[in-house]
């Protein structure tokens, strides 16, 4: 898992069924999550979404339910739609100067304040500084967690001090982590997320 190697090479190099190298590493996963669940941000934290292709990767011959939503895309192929429409995956990530962070999946398409409360309520400490851009969203959350917030165009600082440069650097590190699973199926994108959140 750390040299970002494929189920089935994984599964070789261990002498396992391929299934159970699968099974194992979203074992492992769940487990990480569960670690993150207990983050909590504090001092001055920047806080941004990026969004993730919506991905039903996975082996459906064998299901009776699953239905395709839409067309399935070519391997490095285009949205269907243009924008921040329901095929992208919202992720709502935060982090603070220590380097602490925290990132899930909250929605479809553009964030909302709800998006944001489902996400950071509780992990954000009262009286925080959250530095952000100027969407509308984060005004409202912030008056509902009591933290101070600082909303800033793409590129400027205030007071040589406020920024978004740590998460737009998160944001980088993050995809570039991601390029490396080949497409993760939306439905385990927050357990690769978390595991985003123990190596870096």
């Amino acid at each position: 898992m750390m040299q970002g190697l494929s189920i089935r090479k994984t599964a070789e190099i261990c002498g396992i069924h391929r299934n159970t190298a699968f099974y194992w590493r979203h074992k492992i996963l769940d487990a990480l999550q569960n670690m993150e669940n207990n983050a909590k941000l504090d001092g001055i934290v920047e806080v941004d979404e990026t969004f993730f292709t919506i991905s039903y990767k996975g082996n459906h011959k064998k299901s009776k339910t699953f239905v395709m939503p839409r067309k399935a895309h070519k391997r490095g192929g285009q949205t269907h739609k243009r924008g921040l429409s329901n095929e992208k995956a919202c992720v709502p990530c935060a982090v603070n100067r220590s380097g602490s962070s925290i990132a899930k999946v909250s929605n479809l398409g553009r964030v909302s304040t709800q998006a944001l409360c489902n996400v950071f309520n509780g992990k954000i400490t009262e009286n925080t500084t959250v530095v952000t851009d100027k969407a509308s969203a984060y005004i409202s959350f912030a008056d509902q967690n009591n933290l101070k917030l600082i909303q800033l165009k793409s590129g400027y600082s205030k007071d040589d001090i406020y920024n978004i440069q740590h998460i737009n650097n998160y944001h980088g590190q993050l995809k570039k982590f991601m390029r490396n699973f080949n497409g993760v199926s939306t439905k385990y994108l927050n357990n690769y997320l978390s595991f985003f959140y123990n190596v870096i």
